[in-house]
């Protein structure tokens, strides 16, 4: 006989599959073209039970993105305690990764339109999480090159578009772009930063 879920486990369930719905219709209609309801009826629940776990959609959009956030940080530091090589652990996970790389691309497609789409001065979940994950690679560029935060900004402001550059790359022609051909990528950026923080200014 199945265990009983406790009130706790039931609403982190619920909370799941409310999510995983959520990613589901976004990529397919759009965040503007998906209502309540239809994330609701995708998870097998009510309106009632959207509204019991998230204020609006924007919460829900946040709570969508801070997940995958929190799954990647935690994906790449497993990697990272496995492997003796941290680029190794970082090429690694990108190979996992680019198995989804489709289904994350057209959902971060529709985040950034609903993000232009809104009117002046109502910032989107994703703008923070942008936000978040340039902040992350800024602190790894400063460690890496033996420089401040200030000077890492911009390296790793290049960085991270050249990941949604190769993301797209890779989804489009998946037969020539290599599944970590982002990892090349923020070698090559770091080996010139490297060269160009031990050269004199002229």
């Amino acid at each position: 006989m199945a265990r009983r879920l406790s009130r706790r486990e039931s609403q982190e369930l619920t909370r799941s599959r409310l999510l995983a719905a959520a990613a589901e219709v976004f990529a397919e209609v759009g965040v503007a073209g998906a209502s309540v309801e239809r994330i609701a009826d995708r998870a097998g629940y009510t309106r009632g039970a959207f509204y019991g776990h998230f204020a609006d959609k924007d919460a829900l959009v946040a709570a969508l993105l801070a997940a995958r956030t929190r799954r990647e940080r935690d994906e790449v530091a497993e990697l990272a305690e496995a492997e003796d090589d941290p680029w190794e652990a970082l090429r690694a996970w990108h190979r996992t990764r680019s198995a989804h790389v489709e289904e994350w691309l057209a959902l971060r497609l529709e985040l950034v339109r609903d993000a232009l789409q809104r009117t002046p001065g109502r910032r989107s979940p994703l703008a923070d999480r942008e936000q978040f994950a340039r902040e992350a690679l800024t602190g790894a560029v400063a460690h890496e090159l033996g420089i401040d935060a200030t000077e890492a900004s911009f390296p790793a402001l290049v960085i991270h578009a050249l990941e949604d550059g190769l993301a797209i790359q890779r989804a489009l022609d998946p037969e020539s772009i290599p599944a970590d051909a982002v990892v090349a990528a923020t070698e090559l950026i770091l080996r010139g930063a490297r060269r160009a923080t031990q050269q004199p200014e002229r």
